[in-house]
């Protein structure tokens, strides 16, 4: 998983082909306004969809939890198959399974 501001196509494309869950925030919601010094650690919540709103679980290490809406960048089914598979690679190995059952 990544949070970002945004993303250019064709590296939120390269994300999901790696099996990276893009997210980007809210407009008005960064790093610097969540005060994030990179020790935190995350979870992600709901369904993912193209464009759903999902939820990002920021646990601090004092203990503090904080929910931030974010945008699930899963912008087609494609992409979520893409991604439920683990990447392009994993993707087309299963795709590559299934047919050679189907011929057998």
């Amino acid at each position: 998983m990544i949070v970002a501001e945004g993303f250019e196509r064709i590296h939120r494309t390269n994300l999901i082909g790696m099996g990276v869950l893009p997210l980007e925030f809210k407009p008005g919601v960064n790093r610097l306004t969540l005060g994030l010094d990179g020790t935190e650690t995350y979870d992600v919540t709901g369904e993912r969809q193209p464009r759903a709103d999902l939820t990002l679980v920021i646990h601090r290490r004092n203990g503090e939890r904080l929910e931030v809406p974010v945008t699930c960048r899963l912008d087609s089914d494609e992409e979520v198959s893409i991604y439920e598979a683990g990447g392009v690679l994993q993707r087309f190995a299963q795709d590559f399974l299934e047919s050679a059952k189907a011929a057998a």
